[in-house]
C-alpha cells in the first residue's frame, strides 16, 4: 500500500529502507548475487535470501534500462544540442560472448568512447593516450544498438567533437555505427588486427612456429606500423606459398589477407595517424568488454536469462562509469512507481484521491438496532429514580439501590 509518508521518507516496496536497497544493488552490481547476499548480511545485520538479492538487483537494472530508453527516445523527439565534446575523441566498439541458460551463447555489443591526450613512449617517441573512457553495452541486433547508443555518445560531445577517430577492426557493422553517429570520423583498423591477418598469411606459408615466421612477422608488423603500408602488401603477396606444405591453403591465406589489408588500405597508415597524434589501437573497447561486461556475467556457472542480461549491463555500464549516484534517485524514484500506480488504480473507481486510498479500508458497519423506549423521566410531577441525573451519578445510584434492598430485607422479616 501506497502512502504519502513513503513518498516523503522515498521508501520503495518491500521490507529495505531506501540506503538498504541502493547498497544491495551495488553489491548484486559488483559480485555474484549469493555473494551479493552474505556480504550484504555481514554489512548491514540484515538476512535475505539469493533471490531476493537477484530480484531486488534485477529490478534496479530493469527501471535503469527503461530511463535510458526513455532519454534515447527524448534526444530522437526534441534534438537537444549535445555536450560539449574534446578537441580528439576516439570511439571503439566490439563484442563479446555471454552464457545464456540452456547453452546457448549471445553477442553483447560495447562501445568504449574517451578523449585522446598526447604522450611520449619510453624511448622518447610521440604516442596518444585514451582518458575518461566510459562504457555502453547492450545484447541486441547491430541496429539496436546504433540507436541505443545515442545517449551516451550524446553526453560524451561525440557530435560536437572537432575530430572523432574510430578505431575498430573490419566488420561492417562497425562502419555502419560510425556513419550513423559521425560519418567524418577518421576511421583506423586496429592495428593487432591487422598484425593477425599477416600472421595468418605467413603462418600458413612458412609454418606455424618457425623461426622465419617469427622474423617475417617481427619485421613487417614493424614496417607497417612506421612506414609504408603499400610496402608491407607487396611483401604479402610475394609470400611464397608455393613451397608451403600445402600450397593452395597458403595461397588462400595469403589472398584472404591481402583482399582484407587492400580493401582497407586508407585505414592502414599507421606512421601517417601517429604522426598526428591519433590512437592506432582498439585497446580501450577489449578492456571495456572484459571490465564491463565479462567480469560480472561470464563467471564460473553463470548462465543468464536473456532478458536478464540488459538490465545487468545498464548497472555495470553505471558502476564502471562512476555515474551511479547521479543515476541512482531516478532509479528508485521508478521502483516506487508500481506502489503508486497501484493505489491509483484502487481509489479510480470510488473517486478518492491517493492520500484516502491509503488509508486502511474499514469493515462496514452493522446498522444500529432500534432504540429502547425510554421510561417516563417523572412520575406524579416527581423525577423517577431512573432520573437522567442517575445515569451520571452512580455514587448516587448505588446509594439508591443500597436503600432499596434493604427496605426488602425489612419487609420480609415482618
Amino acid at each position: 500500500m501506497f502512502s504519502p509518508l513513503d513518498e516523503e521518507l522515498e521508501l520503495g516496496p518491500g521490507r529495505l529502507s531506501p540506503r538498504l536497497q541502493e547498497s544491495l544493488a551495488r553489491l548484486g552490481t559488483w559480485m555474484p548475487f549469493p555473494t551479493a547476499a552474505r556480504e550484504f548480511g555481514w554489512f548491514t545485520g540484515v538476512a535475505l535470501s539469493e533471490a531476493t538479492a537477484r530480484r531486488q538487483t534485477e529490478a534496479a537494472g530493469a527501471a535503469a534500462v527503461d530511463l535510458h530508453d526513455a532519454e534515447v527516445a527524448r534526444l530522437e523527439r526534441d534534438t537537444p544540442p549535445a555536450e560539449a565534446g574534446p578537441r580528439l575523441q576516439q570511439i571503439s566498439a566490439d563484442g563479446a560472448m555471454v552464457p545464456l541458460v540452456k547453452g546457448e551463447w549471445a553477442e553483447v555489443k560495447t562501445v568504449a568512447v574517451g578523449t585522446v591526450e598526447a604522450t611520449r613512449e619510453a624511448d622518447g617517441a610521440p604516442a596518444a593516450r585514451t582518458v575518461d573512457v566510459s562504457y555502453f553495452s547492450r545484447l541486441t541486433d547491430s541496429a539496436a544498438f546504433g540507436r541505443l547508443a545515442l545517449a551516451e555518445l550524446h553526453r560524451r560531445g561525440t557530435p560536437t567533437a572537432g575530430i572523432v577517430v574510430a578505431v575498430l577492426d573490419g566488420s561492417v557493422w562497425l562502419q555502419v555505427f560510425v556513419d550513423l553517429h559521425r560519418p567524418d570520423a577518421v576511421r583506423i583498423l586496429d592495428f593487432p588486427h591487422a598484425v593477425e591477418h599477416l600472421s595468418a598469411a605467413v603462418q600458413a606459408t612458412l609454418g606455424i612456429g618457425a623461426v622465419e615466421t617469427a622474423a617475417w612477422l617481427a619485421e613487417h608488423a614493424h614496417a607497417l606500423k612506421t612506414g609504408d603500408p603499400d610496402a608491407v602488401l607487396a611483401a604479402l603477396g610475394a609470400l611464397p606459398v608455393h613451397d608451403a606444405t600445402d600450397p593452395a591453403a597458403a595461397a588462400l591465406a595469403r589472398d584472404q589477407a591481402l583482399g582484407y589489408l587492400a580493401a582497407r588500405r586508407d585505414q592502414i597508415d599507421y606512421a601517417r595517424f601517429q604522426a598526428l597524434g591519433f590512437p592506432i589501437g582498439s585497446g580501450v573497447v577489449e578492456s571495456a568488454n572484459k571490465l564491463v561486461v565479462e567480469a560480472r556475467l561470464k563467471g564460473a556457472g553463470m548462465r543468464w536469462e536473456r532478458a536478464h542480461v540488459d538490465p545487468m549491463l545498464a548497472l555495470r555500464c553505471l558502476a564502471c562509469n562512476d555515474r551511479w549516484d547521479q543515476a541512482w534517485p531516478q532509479i528508485a524514484a521508478v521502483l516506487r512507481t508500481p506502489a503508486r500506480a497501484r493505489s491509483a488504480r484502487r481509489c479510480a473507481p470510488r473517486g478518492l484521491s491517493a492520500h484516502q486510498a491509503s488509508r486502511p479500508a474499514l469493515h462496514p458497519r452493522p446498522p444500529r438496532p432500534p432504540p429502547a423506549p425510554r421510561q417516563p423521566t417523572t412520575v406524579d410531577g416527581r423525577p423517577s429514580r431512573r432520573s437522567w441525573r442517575h445515569a451520571f451519578q452512580p455514587a448516587r445510584r448505588a446509594a439508591d439501590l443500597a436503600a432499596s434492598w434493604t427496605a426488602r430485607a425489612t419487609t420480609a422479616k415482618r
